[in-house]
């Protein structure tokens, strides 16, 4: 069961509406453990104040409001509070002012805080006053709550500035030129960055529950999003100083935080953040709440003890790799190799050795804790011996696993004790099952490009292909020396002995080979059934590799066919709608290619780049005269006309007549056979040049008049299905 379902929440929270809260409870205690910073939270103590229930109200208060500024919440908090201090007088009217304080210090710079504000400030002016003292001290507290408030880029700052004009104003006039003068620029600032800010809020949505990632795209952007407005406080756009720049900056991650709880992250973030602004003991309580919301993130706890250990707190830092080993007891190697680390570099080498002989006798001990230890010692501690003794210990017991192999062939490598590495991978691969030993043998053959001679190298390259050929279906061909063999040879990091092409050729014959003897079809053949110029292709086409030469389409650009979306208009050879100029071009082509036109049938769907369109037209081979009548090879898979041809009332696709054997102009296009194409003759070339000033010249005219690739689009497309239609006819003829 999806705890996290979103839909459920919101139909449980709604159910929890039409029922007692005494029922509804244990409900809101299980939605609120799931999405803790959600809200639900107002729903929840809402029930509780409509019963009078206060205390219960206040106890829920206190679990929420801290974690979840969000305004709507802290509105219902100091209406309760209101609520509550109604009828205690002066005390309870002292009171609400406190809550109003400690209210606007947490959500006071909410782009959604402007009523609050007005709020606040209208509670002040209500306030009774006895003694001209009392009148004095409210209007500077008013005041200073007006100069507040206008400094803060909220959707109410405007009303906010004509309130605090006319407040002064009232209060003196004389006063209030010197005071207004002083704060109009700010004011003006806090509008203009309310401008700027609300571009980045709008992005933002605000009934968005806290889940664990799912990569969905929603989510990417509200990530993206979040993201944004935080580098836009950052930036201090306001120029305000430093301390309430920060407090911006905290309350913008603390909002971030109520929907993206279950991003690391962003935890991190803000921690760092913390960090590199001089606040380490914020930054920690911000990592320990970061582990509690996500004690499943080993990351965010190295990170953590990293902080603790670069300022000093070496105990607290081993406390937090220690919880790491326990909690992962069965699968805590990683954790393993970085406590070790931890211990040589905070209390040195003898500790570390220590626990590394601890850690050797545990059954879930993989060979990275020796490799890491080997390395360690080797690398860092300058103890060849030390390191070679602990690899000859783990090689008893990791002989079988390649990747240990592989790390003491390279630590016996950088001794340059050569000897010893052929003595390993000759003891490795004497154990090692054929289908595991592929790395061993390949970094066995490259040892011996480097360290060994012409023969050495030759005789392990043979060896290492009747070994692979075991596991292979075709033994003879996997022994056969190949040219491919010798470029692998000589090759050296991005360097290789032949050009991209020769590359990209004997890679592919290197496939081939050793694919020539599946019991399938051929993967290219030419089939002799049907019209004797029919081209077929065998099933194993799709196994060959992509030739690297071939071009793909742009998928970026495709879009959904629907029938429905529009009907292309049908050309014609009639002068109704054209200029002159078009007639005149239409009278000046040829007849094939004037048949041709002419019967473009009518296109559905979407308008394709006209100008792809005619280049490949124009790179189509045109028939000769002898050519005429002969059955043509279609082009595999569905015509055009198929799917876009005009249609009969009762659906079907209305294909076009069949026209005589002298009006077929265009031949299939050249089918891609392998790696090569099926060309027609010269003279069929010769043909289509003939053609191209007529074509050119109609797409000259077209573009004299505007026309773009959707206008052009359809007919262009046309030709497409004309073009299969016509060999529909010649075939049939």
């Amino acid at each position: 069961m999806d705890i996290y379902n979103v839909e459920a929440a919101e139909i449980l929270a709604h159910e929890t509406l039409v029922i007692p809260i005494g029922e509804a409870a244990p409900i809101y205690e299980k939605l609120l453990a799931t999405f803790p910073t959600a809200k639900y939270w107002k729903q929840y103590v809402e029930s509780y104040i409509v019963t009078n229930d206060e205390e219960t109200a206040k106890q829920i208060f206190s679990r929420c409001l801290l974690t979840c500024p969000h305004i709507n919440l802290w509105r219902c908090y100091i209406n309760f509070i209101k609520k509550v201090n109604s009828k205690r007088g002066s005390e309870g009217l002292e009171e609400t002012k406190k809550a109003f304080d400690f209210m606007l210090n947490y959500v006071g710079n909410d782009v959604a805080s402007g009523p609050v504000w007005m709020e606040y400030i209208a509670f002040l002016k209500s306030m009774p006053v006895m003694t001209p003292q009392e009148e004095s001290h409210r209007m500077t507290t008013i005041r200073k709550v007006y100069q507040k408030a206008i400094l803060v880029p909220t959707s109410h700052v405007e009303q906010l500035w004509k309130d605090y004009d006319n407040f002064e104003n009232s209060v003196s006039r004389t006063l209030a030129k010197g005071l207004l003068s002083e704060y109009q620029p700010k004011f003006n600032s806090a509008k203009a960055v309310y401008r700027e800010r609300k571009k980045y809020i709008d992005d933002i949505d605000w009934g968005m529950l806290a889940t664990p990632s799912t990569g969905s795209y929603k989510e990417e952007q509200q990530c993206l999003a979040w993201k944004r407005l935080l580098t836009f406080e950052k930036g201090n756009p306001q120029r305000i100083d430093v301390t309430a720049a920060n407090r911006r900056i905290t309350f913008t991650y603390e909002q971030c935080l109520m929907y993206l709880y279950h991003h690391p992250d962003v935890w991190y973030d803000y921690a760092t953040w913390h960090a590199k602004n001089g606040s380490t003991d914020s930054a920690i309580k911000i990592f320990q709440r970061a582990v509690k919301a996500l004690p499943g993130s080993e990351v965010l706890k190295y990170a953590f003890a990293e902080l603790e250990e670069s300022v000093g707190a070496i105990q607290p830092a081993k406390t937090i790799y220690e919880s790491l080993i326990a909690e992962n007891a069965s699968m805590s190697s990683l954790a393993h190799i970085q406590f070790i680390r931890f211990l040589r570099r905070t209390e040195g080498i003898e500790a570390a050795r220590k626990y590394f002989l601890e850690v050797r006798k545990l059954p879930s001990c993989t060979y990275h804790v020796y490799v890491a230890y080997a390395t360690m010692s080797f690398c860092l501690d300058k103890d060849a011996k030390v390191a070679q003794n602990v690899f000859e210990v783990g090689l008893k017991r990791f002989m079988q696993e390649p990747g240990y192999v592989l790390e003491y062939a390279d630590f016996l490598c950088r001794l340059n004790d050569d000897r010893n590495v052929r003595a390993l991978f000759e003891r490795a691969l004497s154990l090692l099952p054929p289908e595991e030993s592929v790395e061993v043998w390949k970094r066995f053959a490259q040892f011996e490009q480097i360290y060994g001679d012409l023969s050495s190298m030759l005789k392990v390259e043979q060896r290492r292909k009747e070994a692979l050929s075991r596991t292979s279906e075709d033994a003879v061909s996997s022994l056969e020396n190949t040219l491919y063999d010798v470029v692998s040879r000589y090759n050296y990091m991005d360097l290789w002995p032949c050009s991209s092409k020769e590359l990209d050729y004997l890679s592919r014959q290197e496939w081939l080979a050793k694919n020539m003897s599946k019991k399938a079809d051929r993967s290219v053949m030419l089939t002799s059934g049907g019209d004797k110029g029919t081209v077929g292709v065998g099933a194993n086409a799709k196994l060959l590799p992509q030739s690297t030469k071939v071009v793909r389409p742009e998928t970026s650009r495709m879009v959904i066919y629907d029938p429905r979306q529009m009907k292309g208009p049908v050309i014609s050879a009639t002068s109704s709608g054209y200029t002159k100029e078009v007639d005149e071009i239409f009278k000046m082509l040829s007849p094939p290619l004037m048949s041709f036109i002419t019967n473009l049938p009518a296109i559905e769907g979407p308008s394709p780049d006209i100008d792809i369109v005619l280049s490949v037209l124009l790179q189509s081979t045109l028939p000769t005269g002898h050519d005429v009548g002969k059955p043509s090879a279609p082009v595999p898979g569905p015509a055009t006309t198929d799917i876009s041809g005009p249609r009969n009332q009762n659906g079907s696709v209305r294909r076009p007549p069949k026209r005589k054997a002298v009006e077929s102009t265009l031949p299939p296009s050249p089918i891609f056979i392998g790696p090569e194409w099926q060309e027609e003759e010269d003279a069929a070339t010769a043909a289509q040049s003939r053609a191209m000033p007529d074509i050119f010249r109609l797409r000259q005219i077209q573009r004299s008049r505007g026309g773009g690739p959707a206008q052009s689009g359809s007919a262009a497309m046309s030709s497409g299905s004309m073009f299969s239609g016509e060999q529909s006819a010649n075939s049939s003829s």
